[in-house]
């Protein structure tokens, strides 16, 4: 198991999607990553790439072509090179490969960096085209928080704070995960949204734009929480499986296709472009207290 460590976490991860697979701090000797359990979820933390959510048909066209891609992207389910490792930090890439060609017409590479800071884990994206065209893709996070995270709470003692007041209405996902037409009304001049398994059991709360930059798990009955920083991220997407005890905080740069999508990549709402060798950065963090 791959790791990195400093005085206040240890994180470990595996090469396969570049995947966090533990988050501890140690001085609390408290996990806060979800295990995995696929009896609800199998996954941890995956990256997605070069989509987020999914397609209409999981097909998109491009230059005349139709292509086929699965939700989120294939960046999950391969296998990276490590190609930075020291004690606090670990680099993650993957290029384009002939498999990657198939279904995904665009020379890349995909850096992700995982560095700890204090108690912080600071996750870094980096994406450059590799080809001699326009390139269109979309990255985003999908991190799995334990909730509840001490044994003497409950899942509903826990609420997402956000740092700023939010009147913000939540895009349904239709029963094929398009995005519907219009959104329906969910936040109200709050900063809270307490947590209880319901609020996940038609799909994750997808909001667009929201004005905050962070959201934090806290509970009045522990001291402990998390708090996720997501400057620039324009898509934000709130889940947990039906009945899991864990909470998805996911800062996306991009979006699921929407029922009415052209199918068009170069249409696609919030694919991101790149010119040929132009490199694209982002970062999101999450602090453990």
């Amino acid at each position: 198991m791959l790791e990195i460590s400093n005085d206040y976490l240890q994180v470990r991860f595996s090469a396969h999607g570049a995947e966090l697979q533990s988050i501890i701090r140690k001085d609390y000797q408290l996990e806060y990553l979800w295990s995995g359990d696929p009896a609800f979820w199998g996954k941890k933390s995956p990256v997605l790439f070069p989509i987020v959510g999914g397609l209409k048909n999981n097909t998109y066209r491009y230059k005349g072509r139709e292509y086929q891609l699965g939700r989120h992207g294939f960046a999950r389910d391969m296998t990276f090179t490590v190609t930075l490792h020291t004690a606090t930090s670990i680099n993650f890439s993957l290029r384009d490969s002939e498999e990657t060609l198939r279904n995904y017409p665009f020379p890349f590479n995909l850096n992700i960096r995982y560095t700890v800071q204090d108690a912080t884990l600071l996750v870094n994206y980096e994406v450059q085209n590799m080809g001699d065209d326009m390139m269109y893709f979309s990255i985003g996070a999908h991190p799995a928080f334990r909730v509840p995270l001490e044994q003497d709470t409950i899942y509903e003692d826990y609420a997402l704070h956000f740092n700023e007041t939010e009147t913000a209405g939540v895009w349904p996902l239709s029963p094929g995960g398009q995005i519907e037409a219009a959104p329906l009304p969910y936040l109200e001049q709050t900063r809270q949204l307490p947590l209880k398994k319901s609020l996940f059991y038609k799909d994750a709360l997808v909001f667009k734009n929201l004005a905050s930059t962070s959201i934090a798990i806290r509970s009045h009955k522990t001291a402990h929480g998390v708090d996720v920083s997501f400057p620039g991220f324009p898509y934000m997407g709130i889940w947990s499986a039906k009945d899991a005890d864990f909470v998805c905080i996911e800062p996306w740069c991009g979006i699921a296709d929407t029922v009415n999508a052209s199918g068009e990549l170069t249409e696609k709402e919030g694919i991101l472009e790149l010119r040929p060798d132009e490199l694209f950065q982002k970062q999101w963090s999450a602090l453990f207290f």
